[in-house]
């Protein structure tokens, strides 16, 4: 399986993919826009781990981002539970060499579009540190809508941050 964009590939992540992964991945420029759970520093151990987690999902819910046939980045999405099982939140990177050139706004709406084919969500999520404008801009591109402010919600590197809250209904565009 794997999705064709004008210039990317989307495809599982596989073995073999753990170096490129690691470089792609080992850097703070990434990593203070992420979760914790996201390593810093991200180490080909780390790569490997995620390669072995993820592998299993059948259909796939995390694919590697490429370009030219290296993994660039990253684009997946984790089903919620309980009364929002209709519901995923959507998490992408990008390797900042590769930032600001359109890659993440070209890799999102065909990840959304085939996330929406595949699964029976109904709605698709991101929350985005406010600091994070560029991450906002990606997902109003996408056809994402601005829900709220969740003030001081977020504790990372060592100071509160504000989140935003971005969903896309299916069928919206």
């Amino acid at each position: 399986m794997e999705l064709r964009t004008e210039r990317l590939i989307l495809r599982p992540f596989r073995d073999g993919d753990e170096d490129e992964l690691a470089a792609a991945a080992d850097d703070v420029r990434v990593w203070i826009h992420l979760r914790d759970r996201f390593p810093h520093p991200y180490t080909v151990v780390d790569a490997a781990q995620w390669i072995a987690h993820v592998r299993p999902e059948v259909p796939a819910r995390n694919l590697a981002v490429t370009l030219e046939g290296r993994v660039i980045g990253g684009v997946g999405v984790e089903r919620l539970g309980d009364v929002a099982r209709f519901t995923a939140e959507l998490g992408y990177w990008l390797d900042p060499r590769y930032w600001g050139r359109g890659f993440a706004s070209e890799a999102v709406p065909a990840f959304v579009e085939w996330a929406f084919e595949t699964f029976p969500f109904e709605r698709i999520q991101a929350w985005v540190f406010t600091p994070n404008a560029a991450s906002r801009r990606v997902l109003e591109r996408c056809g994402f809508r601005l829900e709220g402010l969740a003030r001081r919600s977020v504790f990372k590197d060592g100071r509160f941050l504000d989140s935003q809250l971005y969903a896309r209904i299916r069928g919206e565009a």
